[in-house]
């Protein structure tokens, strides 16, 4: 990721597609105990912490990303609250043991099998894993949106292969969806007004960002149905 990189996304309340709804479907399923240790894996801003403690409220967050801005960004925003702490680090080596961890969109980053391996020693007795994945939702995509995907993520598979990296891992899947375009729409408008914002005078690579940015904002818009975030909640088997 680059300078113009972060650039356009400096302050966006979050880094993907998701929203309340889904974050507490996901919860409500993984029922961590009021007391929850939980961990954050590639946080981000921390747009999704304060929910994870609503469901946890004597629960402790431990939010990791690479970013430095991103969690100096959390620190800043739970400045006070004890039951949350944030650092830089590699999120296939956390600290300690979980109830649960939560990763919105990042798995991908170690491979669902890689991750969901690394993941089983963190977690506590009974944790779970809830975690959102890029996928295809139908077996023929158009033409643009698989040329699209093959430059930007081509490890990218359908349901059936996000299901068959989490059994390969060892885990079971107690439960799945697909989030909905709400919480496509919560990560992308902000987005769209953040290039609008930026684009006048902006220098050569951020220009090139804020392109590569609306064309994937307008291919989803395009062809919605043809990919998504299958969000799923797993546990050892």
């Amino acid at each position: 990721m680059t300078d113009a990189f972060f650039t356009l996304h400096d302050g966006l309340e979050r880094e993907g597609p998701g929203d309340r709804e889904s974050l507490d479907w996901a919860l409500a399923l993984a029922a961590p105990p009021p007391d929850a240790f939980m961990l954050d894996a590639g946080c981000g801003p921390g747009a999704d912490i304060a929910r994870l403690l609503a469901h946890a409220p004597r629960g402790r967050v431990l939010a990791m990303d690479r970013h430095a801005p991103f969690v100096a960004r959390v620190l800043e925003r739970f400045s006070g609250d004890g039951r949350v702490w944030a650092m830089r680090g590699d999120m296939a080596a956390p600290p300690g043991r979980y109830d649960l961890i939560w990763c919105a969109g990042a798995l991908y980053f170690l491979g669902i099998e890689n991750g969901l391996r690394g993941w089983r020693r963190h977690l506590a007795p009974g944790g779970r894993v809830a975690f959102s994945q890029l996928a295809w939702q139908v077996a023929d995509p158009s033409a643009e949106a698989r040329a699209f995907w093959a430059k930007a993520y081509p490890e990218m598979t359908d349901a059936a292969g996000v299901l068959a990296a989490v059994a390969a891992a060892g885990y079971r899947v107690l439960g799945q969806c697909w989030l909905p375009d709400a919480a496509w729409e919560a990560y992308l408008g902000p987005l769209d007004a953040r290039c609008d914002a930026l684009a006048p005078g902006a220098a050569e690579d951020l220009r090139a960002v804020i392109a590569e940015q609306r064309a994937e904002a307008a291919l989803w818009r395009a062809h919605r149905d043809e990919f998504g975030y299958l969000q799923l909640v797993v546990e050892a088997a």
